[in-house]
This record gives C-alpha cells, sequence and structure tokens, in this order.
C-alpha cells in the first residue's frame, strides 16, 4: 500500500537522492517511520535543525537536490534560515515539516510547538517567502500532486520548496506515482526568442574587438558550465570568474586570467575585464560583496548578462531563454576574437616559488596555506567559509576536477562544517577539506559529531585567530571577540567511546607538517587540525575588501 510517507520516498529517489537529512520531533516521528521503509534512501541525523537545513544544502552541491526533515515551528523556524541560503544559493533543498493533526485547527485547540495561538498557517506564510513553492498537505487525496508540484518547481527553479504534512496524514493511503517524467521534464526555450536573441547577441560581440567572458555562480544552477566552455573555446578570448564562481571555469585551461574581484581581484582578471570593450558575464551575482562595495560594478552598453533564462543587453532583453541553449547556439554562430588573449600573455608574469618558513618559527598565514595547497587534488572539493577563508581559499589553485565551495550571497559565517558534512554524504569519494575561522565553527560544531558517527574523513583546517577577522576588518569593535575553545581537545568529546576523529594543533610549520601526514592518513573519521596564528595576520585582500565594503555601508542617507 502506499502513503503519503511512502510516496515521497519514492519521489525523493526517483529524483536521484539516496539520503534525507532529519531531526526528529513529535510531529515528524510517523512520517519518519514511513520514510524509512524506503531502502534506496538513507535516514541521516543531525544535531539540529540550522545544521540539518545547512547538510542538505551541501548535500544539494555534491547531488543536485536535497531533502530535510524537521517538526513543526521550533524546528523548522530554524531550519529557515539554512533554507534562505539555499535560496540566495540556487539549491533546491526539499524542507518537509510535520505539522499538528489535521483536526486541531477545527476543534480550536492550543498546541505545543506553536505561538500559543489558534491558528497554525504562520508557517507556511513564512516559508512562502524563502522558498519557489510551499505547500501543505491535510488530505491524503491531494498529497501526490502538491508533492509533485513542490519537488517540480524546485528543480526547475533551483530554489528550495517547502512541503508540509500533518502528524496524521502521514501514514495515510494515496494514490501510486506516475511517471517522473512529469516532475524531472525541463523547461525549454521559446524557439523565437531564442533565435532573435542569439542574432542580437552575435551582433553585440562581432562589434567588439576585445571581449572577455565574466563566470558567476549562476552557471551551476543552470547546468551551463561545459556550455561555458565552449563558447570560450569558439570565441577564444580571455575567461576569468567571480569569486563565487570559482572552479566552475577549468583553471588550468590557457583562457583562464583569475578571479575577478575588483580591487582584489587575481592574475590579470581586473586589469582584462576592465580594459574589455565586451564583457559576457554569464551567470554572474553582482552585489555588494561580488563588487567589493560597488567598485567594480560592470554597467553600461559594453555588458552583456547572459542570466539563468533571462539574456539582456544595449537596449535589447529576451527572457523564456534556458541559458545552456542560448550558449549552445550562440557557440555555433560566433568567431575568433582573442585580442584579450593577446594582452593576457603581455600582462601575465611568472609565479615566484614559495620559500618554507623556518620549521620552529610562529606559524603564519602564509606558511599554513602553503602546506595546505599540496592536499587539493583533482578529487578534492574546498570549502570556504565566510571570513579571510574567503580569500585564503581564492588563492589555492585547483587542478582539473578540483571544486570550490563558498556561500557568498547568503554569507553565513558557520555554514561551513554542516554543509561540508552533506557534501561529504552525498560524495564520499572526495576529499572534503574545510577552510574555516574559529568564530565561524562556534556556531555549528556540533556536526563534527555527526562526520563521526558517519567515518567520513572530512579535513577541516580551523584558523584560531581569536575572533570574526572579517568583522574586525570591517568594523572593529569589543563584539568581535570570541570566547577560546580547546578545538583539537573537542574532538576527544565528540569521539566519546567509539570515535575516530583526530585533533591537532599546530604552532609552528613543523607541527603543521606532522597534523596534515596524520590527517591524510586518518580515514575513519574526520581530522581538525587548529592553527594559532596572529589576530591580525590576514590577508591584504580582506583588509582591502573589508575597508570598501564598510565605505558602501556607511554611505549616508540620501536627501530626496
Amino acid at each position: 500500500m502506499q502513503t503519503v510517507g511512502t510516496y515521497l520516498a519514492t519521489r525523493l529517489v526517483e529524483i536521484g537522492l539516496k539520503h534525507h537529512f532529519a531531526v526528529a520531533g513529535d510531529y515528524n516521528l510517523v512520517l519518519l517511520d514511513q520514510l524509512l521503509l524506503n531502502k534506496d534512501l538513507q535516514q541521516v541525523y543531525c544535531s539540529n535543525e540550522l545544521n540539518c537545513g545547512f547538510s542538505a544544502e551541501g548535500y544539494a552541491r555534491a547531488c543536485g537536490a536535497a531533502a530535510a526533515v524537521v517538526t513543526f515551528s521550533v524546528g523548522a523556524l530554524s531550519a529557515f534560515d539554512a533554507i534562505g541560503g539555499a535560496y540566495a544559493e540556487n539549491l533546491p533543498v526539499i524542507l518537509i515539516s510535520g505539522s499538528p493533526n489535521s483536526n486541531d485547527a477545527a476543534d480550536r485547540h492550543l498546541l505545543h510547538h506553536t505561538l500559543g495561538t489558534h491558528d497554525f498557517s504562520y508557517q507556511l506564510e513564512m516559508a512562502k517567502k524563502i522558498t519557489c513553492a510551499a505547500v501543505s498537505i491535510t488530505s491524503a487525496a491531494d498529497a501526490p500532486s502538491l508533492i509533485d508540484h513542490a519537488i517540480r518547481t524546485a528543480l526547475r527553479e533551483k530554489k528550495p520548496a517547502y512541503i508540509e504534512i500533518a502528524c496524521n496524514i502521514a501514514a495515510q493511503p494515496c494514490a501510486e506515482p506516475g511517471p517522473i517524467s512529469a516532475v524531472i521534464g525541463s523547461e525549454a526555450s521559446d524557439p523565437a526568442t531564442l533565435e532573435a536573441a542569439v542574432k542580437a547577441a552575435l551582433l553585440f560581440i562581432n562589434e567588439k574587438k576585445k571581449p572577455v567572458i565574466l563566470i558567476g555562480s549562476k552557471i551551476r544552477s543552470a547546468g551551463a558550465e561545459k556550455e561555458a566552455i565552449a563558447l570560450a573555446e569558439a570565441l577564444g578570448c580571455s575567461v576569468a570568474v567571480m569569486a563565487a564562481a570559482k572552479g566552475f571555469f577549468p583553471e588550468e585551461h590557457p583562457q583562464f586570467v583569475g578571479i575577478y574581484w575588483g580591487e582584489v581581484s587575481s592574475g590579470c582578471a581586473r586589469e582584462l575585464v576592465d580594459w574589455s570593450d565586451g564583457v559576457v558575464a554569464i551567470g554572474a551575482v553582482f552585489n555588494d560583496y561580488s563588487t567589493v562595495g560597488w567598485t567594480a560594478l560592470p554597467s553600461g552598453p559594453a555588458l552583456m548578462t547572459a542570466d539563468t533564462n533571462h539574456i539582456s543587453f544595449d537596449g535589447h532583453d529576451f527572457s523564456s531563454i534556458q541559458l545552456r541553449d542560448f550558449l549552445q547556439a550562440l557557440t555555433r554562430k560566433v568567431s575568433k576574437q582573442d585580442g584579450t588573449m593577446a594582452e593576457y600573455r603581455r600582462l601575465v608574469k611568472k609565479a615566484t616559488p614559495e620559500v618554507a618558513a623556518d620549521p620552529t618559527a610562529k606559524l603564519m598565514r602564509a606558511e599554513m596555506m602553503r602546506q595546505i595547497r599540496p592536499l587539493v587534488t583533482s578529487t578534492t572539493t574546498v570549502f570556504a567559509e565566510t571570513g579571510d577563508s574567503w580569500f585564503n581559499g581564492t588563492q589555492l589553485k585547483l587542478p582539473l576536477g578540483a571544486r570550490f565551495e563558498v556561500e557568498m550571497q547568503w554569507g553565513h559565517i558557520g555554514w561551513s562544517i554542516p554543509s561540508s558534512f552533506g557534501y561529504a554524504v552525498g560524495l564520499p569519494d572526495r576529499r572534503t577539506l574545510v577552510l574555516v575561522g574559529d568564530g565561524s565553527f562556534q556556531l555549528t560544531a556540533q556536526e563534527v559529531a555527526q562526520m563521526i558517527r558517519r567515518k567520513l574523513p572530512v579535513i577541516i583546517i580551523l584558523i584560531n585567530n581569536y575572533g570574526y577577522t572579517i568583522e574586525v576588518e570591517i568594523h572593529d569593535g569589543p563584539y568581535n571577540n570570541v570566547k577560546n575553545w580547546d578545538y583539537a581537545g573537542l574532538m576527544k568529546v565528540f569521539n566519546a567511546q567509539d570515535g575516530r576523529g583526530l585533533g591537532c594543533t599546530a604552532t609552528n610549520g613543523a607541527e603543521l607538517a606532522i597534523a596534515i601526514k596524520a590527517a591524510e592518513a586518518n580515514l575513519d573519521g574526520p581530522t581538525l587540525i587548529e592553527c594559532i596564528i596572529d589576530r591580525d595576520d590576514c590577508t591584504a585582500e580582506l583588509i582591502s575588501w573589508g575597508h570598501l565594503v564598510a565605505a558602501a555601508n556607511a554611505r549616508p542617507p540620501r536627501i530626496l
């Protein structure tokens, strides 16, 4: 017999999920039982609902979609923070919440885990603001169509969806699932609009003498990474990436020129983008962080923006176009325009070999990063936490196959630990490497225990510099200080009797080298390497970036 819960489980498996993340609560217990009946879908437990949401977000980065199951109100409202992040980062996470018995609203009952009113609709109304589809299931007969609608919309929009299931409905019988093609089918481009957009774009590009391609983070949600490479090779021009899109264009590709990030750009990216007379921005997100406080915002008639389903430039605006279709069609029409590559060859400088520090000297950030670089291989995924880890991470060279994950739109400190846990669940054969600060780690540290529970060999590089360094560089004050922990010693707490997590502390280069070897050898659980460095030992890029973002924040009110 098919029930509402088993129907949901079937659909999750059919869209490619092998796991779902969960925190138990009395309103979702029957639903969790029903989900367990599907042996193709593992239940992965989290320490709290915020971490559960972020774990699902990381799984979506690895596997294309994810699901998290929480209880009503006290669970879902906590998870909403992470779901807001998934929305901002274009990740289809299905948040599923148990809810009160379907009879309680009509019976005017006051219930626990609620606001103490007779109206239980507030959670659904809140969910509508941070998802692309939000449904409440209080009838088994309605469940199949509502579940399909939510999942279909999430996959098409690349945004989270919300499904609320009354606790007395989860085990009720419902209809059998129809063909999954009705749920996962992609939306097609409008042929006439596509043709017109390509024709206009071709004229735009042909009028330019030195075009450059700028890759943004939405290119992944559009599934257009390969198409962007093909277009770049057809044009022969330079390709820069935005910081949030690091790794979305191969860094070993001969046309890759660095990260465009205004004053804190890498390589020759800033010189080439600013010099170009035609910027083709593919999946770009221009916010205050990515433009360094609006100081590096491409605009005007020299800019073409190709978004996931919308193309605009120089008086033209085309919608109902899928980015992959647009790039494929444009690639077939363009001809070589490699002026920016000639300029790149004039500008590029030979890399300076790094020199190892005295192994007994106090550990500094530069030596820490020098030793971390060899950990990044073709099978590594780097998670760079919000803060100076962004800038440390962007300076890592990614060999072909390596991936890089940041959360630059939402910018939630503490995101990286649960997100990397979910990612490692989804892709356990990759090496997951996390760069995280001490302040960020304190927000979500509990999920390291779940890494231990599932024996995931995540390597965590924890930079202990006694506070929120990114906030210090934007606007300092006593609120940026944190209580210091024995971070490496914390692993013993999480291990208890049966864990295989490893904690190490490095105060100099020699200790760090030993810790890295131990981490590489530890395949039965995570390794946390606490790197103790000075408070002010941060990247020059963070200092410059923080100053400009602070200036943008401090703009006086506009007098109208």
